[in-house]
């Protein structure tokens, strides 16, 4: 190789490739909370929808742990004018903490403080268009020349790994950005932006946005957890806003592999995604998270075949 092409290699190619153990420790997250959850109306009336609970535990608490499980310290929550109850949550309660005290519920109140502890808390209000791509530019300063994880605070996922962590380990391997997917019905493909690949890799070509579901290059779907950086935010502040006026991470992700950007994709591993934006789904991941716990498990499944619920 002529020392005119090495060093031509070496500007295209991260320096991480050269040498091992350089790649940027991903530290930060970008969490979507400013949606009005209208679909749960009138539920969300008054409550944030990522504060709905999960049995014992508000949506928005799942997501912050399976961030904190795979190392992020740092989580930068976008919200609007109404997610006072989602900041107070994350927040030290001393009223609170010292009733538990009092009442000798010590237990109780040690895992109440370490709600607040999980993580450093960052709250910025969303400003642009419409759309699931407007958070990642309210918060891209915070963010700036370093990979990040970017997930909406409603999409959970129960995994035996964290799955931030699957696809930070992922991400290890290629340093490009990566994004969540998921098989489903074939015949649910078109409520769905589905990944076209390439040929016998996890490599993306492109994401056809709700397919028929005989056009449908393959039933594997995204969702809302992915690892992006600076050169897709660059992309998506140029993207133009899409249907419904509104400015979309996926229009964005095509523009980049277009311009000859990676793109890869991450499975669920040992763990299935649970959407909770509409009633049928967030009864689902409720009964999900239920019955896998060993004090509730037995009387759900007794009050089910009793109440011949199915």
């Amino acid at each position: 190789m002529s020392l005119m092409n090495f060093f031509l290699l070496v500007t295209l190619v991260p320096i991480s490739v050269f040498v091992p153990g350089l790649m940027q420790k991903i530290k930060k997250a970008i969490v979507a909370v400013a949606g009005s959850g209208t679909r749960l109306l009138p539920a969300t009336k008054a409550m944030p929808k990522e504060m709905l609970p999960i049995v014992d535990k508000p949506i928005i608490q799942l997501v912050v742990e399976e961030l904190v499980a795979a190392g992020i310290e740092d989580i930068i929550l976008v919200t609007k004018w109404d997610k006072k109850p989602l900041e107070d949550h994350f927040d030290h309660n001393w009223a609170l903490m010292n009733e538990l005290k009092q009442s000798g519920k010590e237990a109780l109140r040690e895992r109440i403080k370490k709600i607040s502890e999980l993580a450093n808390f960052i709250y910025i209000r969303q400003k642009g268009p419409y759309g699931n791509g407007t958070p990642i530019l309210s918060a891209a300063n915070l963010v700036k020349d370093e990979p990040f994880v970017f997930c909406y605070g409603d999409d959970l996922v129960k995994s035996k790994v964290s799955f931030t962590k699957q696809l930070i380990d992922e991400f290890k391997k290629h340093g490009c950005p990566t994004i969540g997917v998921q098989e489903v019905p074939r015949d649910q493909v078109y409520r769905y932006g589905v990944m076209k690949l390439k040929k016998g890799t996890n490599q993306l070509r492109e994401i056809i946005e709700k397919p028929s579901v005989e056009s449908a290059p393959s039933n594997l779907v995204n969702f809302g957890r992915m690892i992006l950086n600076q050169d897709y935010i660059d992309i998506l502040k140029k993207t133009p806003t899409g249907k419904g006026h509104e400015l979309w991470t996926n229009d964005a992700i095509n523009a980049y592999v277009k311009k000859g950007g990676v793109f890869y994709t991450q499975k669920v591993k040992d763990g299935q995604w649970l959407t909770t934006g509409d009633p049928s789904n967030y009864l689902r991941a409720i009964l999900t998270y239920a019955m896998d716990r060993e004090d509730l498990k037995a009387d759900l499944k007794r009050f089910i075949k009793e109440e011949k619920l199915c």
